[in-house]
């Protein structure tokens, strides 16, 4: 990263959930979909008591949702500028269920495993795997065919680990400390169909962390093109 990149990546907003709402597409009575920002510093856990992430934040479907690998999510204000104008509605920041807003930098061309400074308070984040867009954001989202456009436009966002506890505000600055060779994206492994199968064979023996979950669908995409 340039040092004018390293000037101008930032936390636009930090989004908490504000109220739960009704889950009207999946399977659940409510959802904590409903991020809105908020002011002043945050902590981010790694671990301890309560919601690992971001502390005042809530998470109602624990099995697909939350845990170390999916402590932070994280949106590109570029991406819901494109959404914004696609779909001819504002989109205020936090609406697509993300911790945090981000701008001046490339959420979707971010390496898995790559790891984030932000702000001056210690934290350092890890970049995991993609989102997976799903029946409660279909409903919140209230747009026909959301899942299948989500995913073909191909911005998912990106949740990220806590590797290091800290506190995040609006406005802090984020720099790219470390860069795993491998280079497969975030928006890579979100459609891993368009991705080189050599370079996913590469990133699954290189990268000993990986979140289950993507190790999972990575490897079931590699083994439908062997059949």
């Amino acid at each position: 990263m340039s040092a004018d990149e390293r000037v101008t990546a930032r936390v636009l907003t930090v989004n908490v959930v504000h109220a739960l709402v009704p889950d009207t597409r999946g399977d659940l009575d409510e959802t904590a979909i409903d991020k809105r920002p908020v002011q002043g510093r945050v902590p981010v856990r790694s671990a301890g008591v309560g919601t690992v992430g971001l502390a005042g934040d809530q998470v109602v479907d624990v099995r697909h949702h939350g845990g170390p690998d999916q402590a932070v999510y994280a949106y590109a204000r570029e991406d819901l500028d494109w959404w914004a104008a696609e779909l001819g509605r504002d989109l205020a920041n936090g609406c697509f269920g993300e911790n945090l807003t981000t701008s001046g930098i490339d959420v979707t061309g971010a390496v898995i495993g790559e790891r984030w400074r932000v702000g001056e308070d210690g934290l350092v984040l890890e970049v995991a795997s993609h989102r997976i867009p799903c029946a409660t954001f279909q409903g919140w989202m209230d747009e026909p065919h959301w899942v299948k456009r989500f995913t073909e436009h191909g911005a998912s966002g990106a949740y990220l680990r806590v590797v290091s506890e800290g506190s995040v505000a609006a406005e802090d600055g984020i720099e790219i400390v470390h860069r795993p060779e491998h280079g497969v994206t975030v928006g890579d492994v979100f459609v891993p169909r368009r991705t080189d199968a050599a370079r996913l064979e590469r990133m699954l023996d290189e990268q000993a962390d990986l979140a289950r979950d993507l190790v999972h669908s990575v490897r079931r995409d590699l083994a439908a093109r062997d059949r």
